[in-house]
């Protein structure tokens, strides 16, 4: 296959040659800026979860309290739905690449803050919540800005969902090697250094970035009032009905269903009588399961289909969800919960793909900041609600609840297939996308 790469406005095109095999699963990889990026974040999400492991036992060693180990988680993700919204404006405003570096580089400060706190002995709770209010904000911003990048960095519309579902993968290998990395660790020297760690990994992210030859998108030379585009995203994205039905199902799964996790300890000690060990193999098992998925959609050569894989994919969670409520077998807990993650991770990726590829260009930031909201935004109260539940009626009735809602919520996105066909289809026409 030719790498020969040339660009065009602002936009790299490769070389038509049809990829097969292992090249049609990588082909975003033929873009330089996005090969480039995909070489950071493989390094840094690593360290990203290393420290995500690396606060909940910090926290839970200062303290010894549940209560304050959900605040902690609770205020570090509540700045995604609070910022999310504004972020996404600037990133329809500014230089989507300059406010990346931004993002990344502020993250980079957190961490080495962090890590100096603890390594000098001084750290404390406070600083804890200070500091992941801060890198919730970082977050708030730098999803949406991080999503809406990816058409500066692949040039061709077909490729989005191979670029998409690769950076997931990325993400859930990391999700299997980053907590397994960081619990070594933090026996054996501490938490502190899994933050050192983290921080240094963002070197090479920013080194990437600035690495990368981009020609920004041409922006409008004088912008609307903030309040106005914010109203104008909002309107944008409820009245078109793909759009809109792809976040309202999208939020419905995260609050009763990416919201599980918060129930898995409770499964692996008290239902299946396990250990750490049996919480291990459950949350792995659901990384397999999620880079089996994105894996799957990587091999996909279109978007055309994906909308049916949302409807599928919503209802392969939730009827997972539902067996694993049910489920006394350890074996047959791990299968499910593989099951569980696929479901998820197809769901998630192939909504961002839909979404990436339909939205218009001077609106692509304000929408996949909702894309962000929906995802992560609703995971504290749905954390929130399911905990609440499981403390009133049982951890295996919470669950097969939440199971039931998404597959209900899969029923109705399903019986609107055939409008949401026939909008997107003419729009994949003119676009050149037929199969």
């Amino acid at each position: 296959m030719s790498d020969e790469q040339n660009t065009i406005g602002n936009q790299e095109t490769v070389a038509v040659v049809e990829p097969v095999g292992l090249k049609l699963m990588i082909r975003a990889l033929r873009y330089r800026n996005y090969r480039l990026f995909f070489i950071g974040q493989s390094i840094s999400l690593i360290g990203s979860w290393m420290q995500r492991i690396a606060i909940g036992w910090l926290v839970y060693r200062l303290t010894n309290s549940m209560m304050l180990l959900g605040i902690v988680m609770f205020t570090s993700q509540i700045p995604v739905l609070l910022f999310a919204p504004l972020a996404g404006v600037l990133a329809d405003r500014w230089n989507r690449h300059r406010l990346l570096i931004l993002t990344q580089s502020v993250a980079m400060i957190q961490a080495l803050v962090f890590a100096l706190l603890i390594l000098t002995g001084v750290i404390a709770i406070w600083h804890i919540i200070v500091l992941g209010i801060i890198l919730g904000i970082v977050h708030a911003f730098d999803m949406p800005i991080r999503q809406a990048f990816v058409i500066e960095m692949v040039g061709k519309k077909e490729d989005f969902g191979n670029a998409i579902a690769l950076n997931s993968s990325v993400v859930n290998v990391a999700r299997l090697l980053g907590p397994s990395i960081a619990g070594v660790i933090v026996a054996t020297a501490g938490e502190g250094l899994c933050f050192l760690i983290n921080g240094i990994t963002y070197f090479p992210v920013i080194g990437c970035l600035l690495a990368m030859k981009i020609t920004p998108l041409k922006k409008v030379a004088k912008h609307p009032r903030v309040l106005h585009q914010l109203k104008e995203g909002f309107s944008y994205a409820f009245r078109f009905v793909p759009i809109r039905s792809v976040l309202l199902l999208l939020s419905l799964t995260s609050i009763m269903g990416l919201s599980h996790s918060v129930l898995m300890p409770v499964f692996a000690k008290d239902i299946l009588h396990g250990d750490a060990r049996t919480f291990g193999f459950l949350v792995g098992a659901s990384g397999i399961g999620a880079i089996t998925g994105a894996l799957y959609l990587a091999y996909r050569k279109s978007v055309i289909g994906l909308v049916e894989i949302i409807a599928t994919a919503a209802a392969i969670m939730g009827f997972g969800l539902l067996a694993f409520s049910l489920s006394r077998v350890f074996a047959l807990s791990l299968l499910l919960m593989t099951a569980v993650g696929f479901g998820m991770m197809v769901q998630m990726t192939a909504s961002n793909t839909i979404l990436q590829t339909i939205v218009d260009d001077d609106k692509r930031g304000r929408v996949m900041s909702l894309f962000a909201m929906s995802l992560r935004g609703m995971v504290p109260f749905g954390s929130l609600l399911l905990g609440s539940m499981a403390s009133l009626i049982g951890a295996s009735i919470t669950l097969f609840i939440a199971g039931g809602c998404c597959v209900l919520a899969a029923i109705v996105f399903a019986r609107q297939l055939p409008t949401l066909r026939k909008i997107t289809h003419p729009i994949y026409d003119r676009m050149g996308i037929t199969k």
